[in-house]
């Protein structure tokens, strides 16, 4: 269980947000004066190939492309600057130390001398720098993370000097591999980025490098030989297998086929591999997600512009169905756009109690009468099945035969693959679609994203696709974001809170109950705050146990 304080808040959530405010607020220095990496239980052993259940992707660059499928790999193949542990405490990784300037508008990182990247060539300040520019520039909330950064200066080739427009708190943990992996700027700045072909044949400076990718079947890693922590990576070759098919999963995880499942929702299958002894079970290591399964309304036309139909569908779900029957009662009730377990989580908002009658009254104030057919209007319902997804799935059949209760019909739209479904919601060609969002560790990095004018970007996933536009909530918004006061910053993210879940842009249906399954043979798994988005170079085969 987790120790928390009396707000009912994890304290380990509580310091990091404490310390992270106090260093934005300047003068406190960070990273010299921290511990090293968790000392090895044992002794490791160099050898051997992991297999992982892994889904397709059409992109394997994190500086402009944020998911699961992008990110896990990429925290492989990218270091980034720092590292978060466990217990929320920043750690050296390409920066050996770091401080803020005592007015918190500049943060100085000092680099590794003996870092490179996959070619052979030096990292320096000069690839930190592009880095932040190109995250900046491309990623779906990189204005949001480094919008405060003016300017980053490289005084020697190690050292990177980021200086600030306003002091920023949530800074310094943006900096981690998982939101800021730096990339060389010698493969990257050479034409457009996103059509760069090193997106595809990524070169980068992490435990592991590029071996083979085919991107219908699978993604090989192999240890990088010149990687700048002595001895590491322990493990030869990481393999990711592109697997859809629950039953396919599960029989390979139980031969032990595959020998790691990260990110598992299946929550009836998690259920039966529990009980085979050589495999583990555990939701650590998804700390620093905050993941939420939602609803999503495009509100740029008629009938989902309208508040009161989005109100509407709200009151048409139960979502203590879909809690405890779909999801097993593993899943925690969502209220809004921070997930209940976020420190700055309000749930003094509109709950949206099931109500069918309250649902057809606001569609007959609406004015969408219903026809002989009982029917008021149709809507097509997108979401991506890749890999079971039982967490768009199953509510997107719930959906189907729910919402026809109060006139609205439901066309499913499944797709085919992540790539497909990112392609279409990221060009806005859709009407209602499911989806798995993060809130990651600050509401300026994964929340706001979701909802601020600015960030209605065609062609990007994980942006504002639904379309909202709300001025009050971008002031709101951008005060929660400069403000260092930690309770201040909670009463500004509380009214967002309110405001949101009254114009419903989306509608919020659960916290996602992520889990690990796992050879109990596997040493040294990834179990910090970012879990599998952070490196496998600890990771090593142990002897066989049970």
């Amino acid at each position: 269980m987790t120790k928390n304080d009396r707000d009912g808040r994890p304290l380990a959530t509580r310091r990091a947000f404490l310390q992270q405010a106090s260093l934005a607020a300047g003068g406190v220095l960070m990273g010299s004066a921290m511990t090293g990496r968790q000392a090895l239980a044992q002794t490791p052993k160099r050898g051997g190939t992991l297999k992982l259940v892994h889904s397709k992707m059409n992109n394997i660059n994190p500086a402009i492309q944020s998911g699961i499928a992008t990110m896990v790999p990429g925290a492989q193949i990218f270091a980034g600057l720092v590292q978060y542990d466990a217990e929320w405490h920043p750690q050296p990784y390409l920066a050996t130390h770091w401080e803020a300037a005592k007015d918190g508008l500049s943060y100085t990182f000092h680099l590794r001398d003996d870092a490179t990247f996959h070619d052979g060539t030096p990292v320096t300040a000069e690839d930190v720098a592009f880095s932040l520019q190109t995250v900046k520039a491309n990623h779906p909330f990189g204005v949001a993370m480094f919008g405060g950064v003016s300017g980053v200066d490289t005084p020697d080739a190690h050292t990177a000097v980021m200086r600030l427009a306003h002091p920023v708190p949530s800074l310094l943990i943006s900096t981690s591999s998982v939101l800021l992996p730096i990339i060389p700027k010698h493969v990257y700045d050479n034409g457009p980025i996103r059509t760069n072909p090193a997106n595809v044949k990524p070169v980068g400076s992490g435990p592991f490098k590029l071996k083979d990718y085919n991107p219908a079947q699978y993604l090989i890693l192999e240890r990088y030989e010149h990687f700048f922590r002595p001895d590491r990576p322990y493990l030869d070759e990481l393999i990711f297998q592109f697997m859809d098919d629950p039953s396919a999963i599960m029989i390979a995880m139980s031969r032990g086929e595959m020998q790691y499942w990260g990110y598992a929702d299946q929550q009836r299958n998690i259920m039966r591999l529990e009980q085979q002894a050589t495999l583990g079970i555990t939701q650590k290591g998804y700390e620093a997600i905050g993941p939420l399964n939602w609803l999503a309304f495009n509100v740029r036309s008629k009938p989902l512009s309208e508040v009161k139909v989005r109100q509407a569908i709200a009151y048409a779900i139960d979502k203590n169905f879909i809690i405890n029957k779909l999801f097993l009662g593993r899943a925690k009730d969502a209220t809004g756009p921070i997930a209940p377990d976020g420190f700055f989580y309000d749930g003094k908002v509109e709950r949206y109690a099931f109500n069918l009658d309250k649902a057809n009254q606001l569609l007959d104030e609406a004015g969408y009468k219903r026809q002989a057919d009982g029917t008021r209007f149709s809507l097509t319902l997108d979401w991506n099945p890749q890999g079971g997804n039982e967490e768009a799935t199953l509510p997107a059949q719930y959906l189907k035969s729910q919402l026809p209760k109060v006139g609205i019909a439901i066309e499913l739209r499944p797709s085919a693959d992540f790539p497909s479904w990112a392609k279409r919601i990221a060009n806005w060609d859709f009407e209602l679609t499911m989806d798995e969002v993060f809130n990651y560790p600050d509401p300026v990095i994964g929340v706001q994203r979701t909802y601020i004018c600015d960030n209605i970007k065609q062609g990007v996933i994980w942006s504002n696709t639904q379309g909202f536009c709300d001025p009050e909530v971008d002031k709101t918004f951008a005060a929660a974001a400069l403000e260092i006061d930690p309770a201040k910053r909670k009463v500004l993210y509380a009214e967002v809170q309110k405001r949101l879940a009254d114009e419903l842009p989306v509608y919020w249906l659960n916290e996602i109950a992520y889990t690990t399954v796992y050879d109990k043979r596997l040493r040294n798994l990834p179990l910090t705050i970012w879990g599998a988005m952070g490196p496998f170079d600890e990771v090593y085969w142990g002897e066989k146990t049970g």
